[in-house]
């Protein structure tokens, strides 16, 4: 992996928690500020995901595009509350890219559409294929790139590893293997069992939990208002943490027992060694959702596979990222954004050594 330049937050945000909490706070009110790009002309699209599950999403595709995107946001959330997710766009449409973002199963548009609930990656996978499958015949290029962060990030890592599986040596739904390019992920989730007890064990890990299940709740009523008799009101109103949602609500649907079992299933730990395209995960040593422990099993992991770049830091937090002035100098970027701008980085060199490996061949 080549020499990246090296992540400085600022002086008063050196803690992980910090970190994480004002980057939230001061991206969502000023994110649009720091980007001289404008919004792309996204094109409002609804998908048809793996099992015949709608899913909305955004297409934009520039002039003379040479690669596509296509990317989710983390645990909660929408596309249009998504600040971080449309801040990758607008930078990756104004370098060339096609831009396809999706809702994920229950989020935003798609959950108005399908009371079909989340797999954590073991059928949104299939959904990143479908959709850049999709994407394709709208014109975008083929030459498909994965991305996500938190849990976006696991989907996403899914994506890549179904991609590989579901095209061995064939096509599928248009796509050949050579169309799915790899991915880049920031922060993802990689092991939500020994996270998800960790977190809560935390003093602020508690309040951070805390949030999210309350989202997750707001989700679940959502569902069940959209699509009545979809869901039982009394397991939603059980439903009062992030184990209680996939307890009551998600895992007998994807037959499992226990919730346990679920997040060993679907952990993207396990992923690594099978992945098989060029994968960038950029991951932060401090993050205060994941467990310490992850760290040095995820640096094993990407050194016995060739194909995974780790772009491991020392800080960061959890989505966190805003670089110091004196960062952006050095690593000579246009804006905080350090991990997108890393991504966007290793985008355009993995670009470069594809068309100088063709101009080899030739």
């Amino acid at each position: 992996m080549k020499h990246y330049p090296a992540y400085k937050p600022p002086q008063l945000l050196q803690n992980g928690v910090a970190l994480t909490v004002y980057t939230a706070l001061w991206g969502e009110r000023n994110w649009e500020n720091t980007t001289l790009h404008p919004e792309p002309p996204y094109h409002k699209m609804i998908f048809m995901g793996g099992q015949g599950v709608p899913i909305f999403g955004w297409v934009a595709i520039p002039e003379n595009a040479h690669s596509t995107i296509v990317g989710t946001y983390g645990i909660t959330g929408d596309l249009d509350e998504g600040w971080s997710l449309r801040l990758l766009g607008r930078k990756a449409y104004a370098q060339g890219y096609a831009v396809v973002l999706f809702d994920w199963r229950a989020h935003g548009k798609t959950a108005e559409l399908s009371p079909t609930l989340t797999s954590d990656g073991l059928y949104e996978g299939e959904d990143f294929v479908h959709i850049a499958a999709a994407a394709a015949n709208m014109g975008c290029p083929k030459k498909f790139w994965f991305t996500g962060f938190s849990l976006g990030g696991q989907l996403a890592l899914w994506g890549l590893k179904i991609a590989a599986d579901l095209m061995r040596g064939n096509e599928y739904l248009g796509l050949k293997d050579s169309d799915i390019a790899g991915g880049a992920v920031i922060c993802p989730s990689l092991d939500s069992l020994r996270s998800l007890t960790y977190l809560v064990k935390q003093p602020i890990g508690k309040y951070f939990e805390a949030g999210i299940a309350k989202d997750l709740k707001k989700l679940a009523w959502k569902i069940h208002n959209a699509h009545p008799g979809s869901l039982d009101p009394e397991a939603i109103s059980r439903a009062n943490s992030i184990w209680g949602f996939d307890e009551q609500l998600v895992i007998k649907r994807l037959g499992f027992s226990t919730v346990e079992a679920y997040y060993e299933a679907s952990s993207a730990l396990q992923l690594l060694p099978k992945l098989s395209k060029p994968t960038l995960i950029v991951y932060a040593a401090d993050d205060p959702f994941f467990h310490p422990a992850i760290v040095p099993e995820l640096e094993a992991g990407c050194a016995s596979n060739p194909v995974i770049d780790l772009l491991l830091t020392r800080h960061g937090g959890h989505l966190g990222y805003l670089s110091s002035k004196q960062c952006q100098r050095q690593a000579q970027d246009p804006d905080p954004w350090w991990a997108w701008n890393r991504v966007l980085q290793w985008l355009g060199e993995k670009r470069q050594e594809k068309i100088e490996s063709i101009s080899l061949v030739r």
